[in-house]
């Protein structure tokens, strides 16, 4: 486990990218991270590396600010969180991530970019319930890190938005 820059105390959630390969998704994550308080969890392997510049575009100066921590594999970024319900976000699920009643300490789980979460993440023991967000019919998926954004701003709205001003 490798801590960013950025790290604090008292994150509302936890949002968690299980081998993400795209460098932009994952820099505007970064930006999420730090615009929210949400601690952003990366599962290796990394389809990049942190000098990468578009990483470090869609960052911005957002690096500094938010909480990264990077994990060698899913059961250890789980085991760093043992109170979090663990909600892994799917097209494959009839229950709508807004249905769910988000608790601090909650953990959102993504896939990779070409595919999503493999099976055995999806029937993860310590997943609480896979869930989607609603899409028209017909469409595959949504980018990665405007999914991220849609299931972070509904929980952070659940939980009355803390630490925002």
């Amino acid at each position: 486990m490798t801590q960013r820059p950025g790290a604090r105390e008292g994150a509302p959630f936890h949002l968690i990218f299980d081998n993400p390969v795209i460098p932009g998704n994952t820099g505007n994550a970064i930006r999420l991270s730090a615009n929210t308080g949400v601690r952003l969890h990366l599962v290796e392997p990394l389809g990049f590396n942190f000098d990468d510049r578009h990483l470090k575009r869609a960052g911005l100066d957002y690096h500094d600010l938010a909480d990264v921590t990077v994990h060698t594999d899913l059961d250890a970024c789980l085991s760093a969180l043992p109170d979090a319900r663990v909600f892994a976000f799917t097209a494959h699920s009839d229950t709508w991530h807004g249905s769910i009643s988000y608790r601090p300490g909650d953990a959102l789980l993504f896939g990779t970019e070409p595919t999503g979460l493999p099976p055995e993440h999806l029937s993860h023991p310590r997943v609480t319930e896979a869930v989607r967000i609603p899409m028209l019919p017909a469409r595959r998926s949504m980018n990665l890190s405007n999914s991220a954004a849609v299931g972070v701003f509904e929980a952070w709205r659940q939980l009355g938005f803390p630490g925002a001003s």
